[in-house]
């Protein structure tokens, strides 16, 4: 049940206030703690991962976030009655008459024109996880749309009748004014009351779209996302948005991506971005580590003496450039970690082991305390 979900910005450890960045930031530190790599086996730590994922994917979505912060778990819990569910935040399928007419006309029909009219594209958003992305997928997406009334064929009349020629403008939409002034009689041209600018008189109306010629219906794609494609990139699929009027074309429907971060990887363009931890002996002796990397575990060598902060490339295990095959970068940054609570004995052996080496394997430190004292 909804009432016994934690709240996300509890979940996430932020204030409600908290903007994009530190909900982002906050999301990957948590993920990368309760990864399943990081603790396998550990049902705990998947289930605070879930939950984490399922904070984020509502509070890093501006619209999610403010249906949210409006009504809490119950926007999106189906049984609330409060319409939660659907790709990009569509509940119900009832729609008003005036809202068709003012999407296409301009205010309840008032500005109607005879000349075809292009639909209006639609903007509806994707969230992909961070492997989805990368790789590319396949994903089934459900959105709102306005199409011809399939009733009527978007005559607007009852079926078996057809709209009449209207007599008061004799179907030019448009009908000639007089107005007396101080300089005489002026005539202009305004838009026919008695249709509208139609030209058309519907005398019995389609009892589906109520005479509009339009309905508002659910229309379900499914969609390829290509691999490499990167938060805030577009997906249009053309002739897929509201239907047109008068002939006119279909808009365009645009798919606005949002990517999940990963716990592990950051990732600018085609590159990727990756903190390793090594052990001091590692980075002292030298060592062939495993590093992770979009394709799974490599081995990585470290040489001898590997200071803090070095970074290694390894060539072609970035992300897949869109529509080519050639990939970016891995750039790993060797962290040194530094043992803590050690034992006696442990401590004797590294006192030994400082005594041993002197000053003379320390270059960086010498020349620091040489700049110092002059």
């Amino acid at each position: 049940m909804a009432d016994t979900k934690r709240d996300y910005y509890e979940v996430l450890g932020v204030d409600k206030s908290a903007d994009e960045s530190t909900i982002k930031k906050a999301y990957r530190t948590l993920a990368k703690k309760y990864h399943p790599d990081m603790n396998p086996g550990d049902k705990e730590a998947e289930a605070k991962f879930k939950e984490v994922n399922e904070a984020y994917d509502v509070l890093s979505d501006p619209d999610k976030k403010a249906r949210y912060d409006q009504y809490g778990h119950a926007a999106f819990d189906p049984s609330s009655g409060m319409g939660g569910g659907g790709f990009g935040g569509f509940g119900d399928f009832g729609f008003d008459i005036s809202d068709i007419f003012s999407s296409f006309f301009g205010g309840g029909g008032s500005t109607r024109r005879n000349g075809p009219v292009r639909g209006d594209n639609i903007r509806v958003r994707l969230t992909l996880t961070f492997e989805e992305a990368v790789f590319g997928c396949k994903k089934d997406i459900s959105y709102m749309k306005v199409q011809k009334c399939s009733t009527c064929s978007g005559s607007g009349a009852e079926k078996g009748t057809s709209p009449k020629t209207c007599p008061t403008c004799n179907g030019t939409g448009q009908v000639r004014v007089s107005q007396r002034t101080p300089f005489g009689i002026m005539q202009s041209s305004k838009t026919c009351d008695a249709c509208g600018g139609s030209g058309k008189i519907i005398e019995k109306k389609c009892p589906d779209c109520k005479g509009t010629g339009f309905t508002r219906v659910q229309r379900k794609l499914d969609v390829t996302i290509p691999a490499g494609i990167d938060d805030g990139q577009q997906i249009g699929l053309k002739g897929q948005g509201n239907d047109g009027i008068n002939g006119g074309s279909a808009g365009d429907l645009n798919i606005v991506i949002s990517v999940r971060p990963s716990p592990i990887f950051e990732r600018e363009g085609y590159d990727l971005y990756c903190d390793v931890p090594i052990t001091y002996a590692e980075a002292t002796l030298g060592a062939e580590i495993d590093i992770p990397t979009i394709d799974g575990a490599q081995k990585l060598r470290i040489p001898e003496g590997t200071q803090t902060g070095t970074v290694f490339t390894v060539k072609g295990k970035g992300v897949t450039r869109i529509n080519s095959s050639s990939r970016g970068n891995l750039y790993v940054t060797a962290n040194v970690e530094v043992p803590k609570n050690l034992n006696n004995e442990q401590k004797d052996l590294l006192r030994k082991f400082a005594s041993a080496c002197g000053e003379s394997n320390y270059s960086k430190r010498q020349n620091f305390f040489k700049r110092f004292k002059k």
